[in-house]
């Protein structure tokens, strides 16, 4: 997985009736783009992440950041 600071993490729920989490990476701790990130999540909290294989990565252009 790889990413840059300004894409969005997408956290797909495991079980039926919990919600998705969305958060924008704030800053990438590994080496070209790898895990892990720093996000900061749409109700505001802002965690340390190891994504797995439930979470996808939604590139934004480098234009947009």
């Amino acid at each position: 997985m790889h990413a840059a600071v300004g894409d969005q993490l997408h956290i797909h729920s495991s079980r039926v009736g919990m919600v998705d989490q969305k958060g924008i990476i704030t800053e990438v701790r590994g080496t070209d783009g790898e895990p892990p990130y720093v996000v900061r999540f749409e109700d505001g909290h802002e965690g340390l992440i190891y994504p797995g294989p439930d979470c996808n990565v939604e590139h934004v252009s480098r234009a947009a950041r």
